[in-house]
């Protein structure tokens, strides 16, 4: 009888510690996986295409101003800041649902006196120390369920520290040309305002001789105004250019400057790789993905209401009039316990919440398809626009080419009294039309790679 007893006690502790999971398989979601991307055709890169593995990514613009930014931002900013608490956040999450797979052992003790009135005779001292434990086997896997949700959760949240940490160097690398490209216009600008004085001193000259009108001087005048209100548009957007930067590196404004310094119009060719790569890189892609699995585990925990609950304790205590009697055979006392509790009827509630988990699951796994098709647009997009911003950087520069020849060809024509000022003015716009056009055919250049590196998912490195 002892033997066949202690055979099903084993069984028991068996089953109690191997458990079943109710959770449906996970697979990771199908997605469409293109073998290259279309707007790819003809896209020679420049470096090796582990560029992005090896090393911050920012590094491909070859700014040291822009490194040391990038150094800082990941330290100081304070979005990061808030996922980098999130993901702290969901890791003990995982470690408080990993401690209900073991054990709850609890210590508690007392000391009582108490007594009456004179006629109920001496007072009496009452001390007791009790230590008991708890353990609620997961035989249907509702607490590993639990755990690996969390774990999956938790891989999310990291993923989300690295979107949050890629959008914010995005940012900053794009404020910060911006910035230097209101540093080339403000350049350009005080050259052409130097060349718009000088036409408007001809024009006075001129003017002074008797050989030109008062409206040559007057246009002369306007366009130099207007050149000049230009200039101090372009100070405007540098400094809010200037205070974002200083936001995303968590600082006040009135804590950050950053001196003017010559534009590296250096534009990158991104290493691209294909599309399947895609899916391992970009962390928002991850984080969806690993949300698809939080919501698979959901539905094992649904299921485990179904059965009945489990649970063992094991109490073990003492009591008496004195301390010493605590560690005395006489007041000890224990106790062991098997409690099981089945739902008979709910309504269907059970029924309810395993559908409910089932469709949270299929929410998720719409979204990170959804992730997945954005992301493919999200390359697509950056790749067809850095193709063509390329050819229009080379029409602009022609452009700029003609129009400054014109424009010197116009001004001594006008000196040499062959056309008149209106001539000259339209020529001198058109120029600045062309030269500002340049300038900001480079900056977008450089924005769209910025773009298309943060659309391939940076340089981002899955956390352990």
């Amino acid at each position: 009888m002892k033997t066949s007893m202690r055979h099903l006690s084993l069984s028991l502790l068996a089953l109690f510690l191997g458990g079943c999971a109710l959770s449906p398989v996970y697979e990771r979601p199908a997605t469409p996986q293109p073998a290259a991307f279309k707007e790819a055709q003809g896209w020679v890169p420049a470096v090796p295409a582990d560029a992005l593995e090896r090393g911050p990514w920012w590094g491909l613009f070859d700014d040291p101003v822009l490194n040391r930014l990038e150094a800082a931002v990941e330290v100081s900013n304070q979005n990061i800041a808030v996922a980098t608490a999130a993901y702290a956040q969901a890791r003990a999450l995982v470690q408080q649902q990993r401690a209900s797979l073991f054990p709850v052992v609890s210590l508690d003790g007392s000391a009582k006196r108490s007594g009456g009135g004179t006629t109920t005779g001496a007072s009496r001292n009452s001390v007791q120390l009790n230590i008991g434990a708890s353990w609620e086997p997961d035989v249907w896997g509702r607490l590993r369920g639990a755990v690996d949700s969390a774990g999956a959760s938790a891989q999310a949240s990291a993923a989300d520290l690295a979107s949050a940490t890629l959008a914010a160097q995005g940012e900053l690398a794009a404020n910060y040309f911006s910035l230097r490209q209101a540093d080339a216009q403000a350049a350009l600008l005080r050259d052409t305002i130097a060349g718009y004085d000088r036409a408007l001193q001809i024009a006075r000259n001129r003017y002074a001789v008797g050989v030109a009108t008062k409206t040559d001087v007057l246009q002369a005048e306007t366009q130099l105004a207007n050149a000049r209100a230009d200039e101090a548009g372009l100070a405007r957007q540098r400094a809010q250019l200037e205070h974002a930067i200083a936001v995303l590196l968590g600082k006040a404004p009135a804590e950050f400057a950053l001196a003017p310094a010559p534009w590296s119009a250096t534009v990158p060719q991104v290493p691209v790789g294909v599309p399947s790569t895609l899916l391992q890189r970009r962390p928002d892609i991850a984080a969806a993905e690993r949300r698809v699995a939080a919501a698979n585990e959901q539905i094992g925990i649904a299921r485990a209401a179904y059965f009945p609950s489990l649970g063992l304790n094991a109490a073990y205590g003492s009591s008496g009039t004195r301390v010493a009697d605590l560690f005395g055979a006489a007041g000890s006392l224990w106790s062991l316990g098997l409690s099981a509790t089945q739902t008979l009827f709910n309504a269907g509630a059970t029924g309810a919440r395993v559908d409910q988990a089932r469709a949270a699951r299929e929410q998720a796994v719409a979204r990170y398809r959804q992730t997945v098709l954005t992301a493919f647009q999200d390359v697509e997009d950056q790749l067809a626009a850095a193709q063509v911003l390329a050819r229009q950087q080379a029409l602009r520069q022609q452009a700029s080419q003609a129009a400054d020849e014109a424009e010197a060809l116009m001004l001594n024509r006008y000196r040499a009294g062959q056309v008149s000022f209106s001539e000259v003015v339209s020529a001198q716009a058109s120029a600045l039309s062309a030269r500002r056009a340049l300038v900001q055919a480079q900056a977008d250049r450089q924005t769209a790679a910025i773009a298309l590196i943060q659309a391939l998912g940076g340089g981002w490195h899955e956390r352990p």
